[in-house]
């Protein structure tokens, strides 16, 4: 029978805007008592938008944690009180590519760091592309996020080169490469996204999450 990690106690130790940072003591198979720090996040959505003419929208964006741009799909932090993944997705994907799109699937569920933090992100693909008016980004990064076309062959090679390695990209442009290329299957676009953190949205008051 597999052991139950059952949690005798928890601390918090950091509250952030965007994350927090939590202690658990937690009861081990061998009858011991461990403590694992845990990053709690929001949970996030990404968007795999592909055009028919074979391209990946792509976005290149400043992340202070590694001090560099990095190629990445349009994304964002699930960070509004009651707001689905794929609404999330929707608003995402105007306000960082100026896109809505008429089809949408779910194309892959990522847990992104599992040996510390909660952080699951739901990847869409999305198809029959049209432009609409950006939505207006809000943060210091986004000025400065350039919008760009790839085509899917051309990421997918991007990643093998070491070009393209951000984990939630490399995990959408190949499963995107899978489903459009080589006959793969998606799941629908409501399908439940059992993954997604709830301990830190639970501590939060008001529409805007990130507010403390």
């Amino acid at each position: 029978m597999s052991h139950e990690f059952k949690t005798l106690r928890s601390e918090l130790l950091l509250d952030a805007p965007i994350i927090a940072v939590r202690r658990d003591e937690v009861a081990m198979p061998d009858g011991h008592v461990a403590s694992r720090e845990v990053v709690e996040h929001f949970g996030a959505v990404a968007i795999a938008a592909v055009d028919d003419q074979g391209r990946i929208a792509m976005v290149n964006q400043y992340r202070r944690s590694v001090d560099r741009h990095l190629l990445e799909l349009p994304a964002g932090l699930l960070d509004i009180k009651g707001e689905d993944e794929l609404t999330g997705a929707q608003r995402e994907l105007q306000e960082e590519a100026g896109l809505a799109a008429e089809q949408w699937a779910t194309l892959a569920d990522l847990v992104t760091s599992p040996g510390f933090c909660e952080e699951a992100v739901r990847v869409f693909l999305a198809r029959d592309l049209h432009e609409v008016e950006a939505l207006h980004a809000v943060g210091d990064e986004e000025a400065d996020m350039d919008f760009l076309w790839l085509p899917l062959e051309e990421a997918v090679a991007k990643i093998l080169s070491g070009e393209i390695v951000n984990s939630i990209a490399v995990g959408g442009i190949l499963a995107a490469d899978r489903v459009i290329n080589h006959g793969g299957a998606t799941r629908p676009a409501d399908a439940p996204f059992d993954l997604r953190p709830q301990s830190l949205a639970a501590r939060r008051q008001g529409p805007d999450m990130k507010k403390l």
